[in-house]
């Protein structure tokens, strides 16, 4: 089986494929925009995979923050705001990360659906009007 993330061919998509492409790009931004034959899919999927490597990496490094922190951060005489700032230095790149996988999964989302409508248009144009 070979896996391709080369632009499949700019087609007008079944109801069915469409909805196919919609929740691939729920599962993994750019994948079904690819498939329907969509540039904008490169873009996605590249977002969402930089999103959830930052995340993936900064994240590690700040559950070791915490718990090299956690005791610490139980003491009552603390300066909340002190503390807090601490742990957005560490905790700020995984927001970036959770931040840029949400882009390209709502760009995706608006590109499924758009399929979604481009498909159920076009079933709609081709089929025949009804005799009364």
């Amino acid at each position: 089986m070979k896996i391709s993330l080369a632009l499949g061919p700019r087609r007008t998509l079944s109801r069915q494929t469409a909805w196919g492409c919609l929740t691939s790009n729920l599962a993994m931004p750019g994948v079904g925009s690819l498939v329907a034959g969509r540039r904008c899919g490169y873009a996605q999927f590249v977002l969402s995979i930089a999103g959830m490597l930052l995340t993936m990496v900064f994240a590690a490094r700040f559950f070791a923050w915490y718990s090299a922190h956690m005791p610490r951060m139980k003491e009552m005489d603390l300066d909340p705001l002190e503390e807090l700032a601490g742990m957005w230095m560490v905790a700020r790149w995984s927001v970036l990360g959770i931040a840029l996988f949400a882009m390209g999964w709502l760009w995706g989302l608006g590109t499924g659906l758009a399929l979604v409508r481009e498909a159920k248009e076009a079933e709609r144009s081709s089929q025949p009007p009804k005799l009364v």
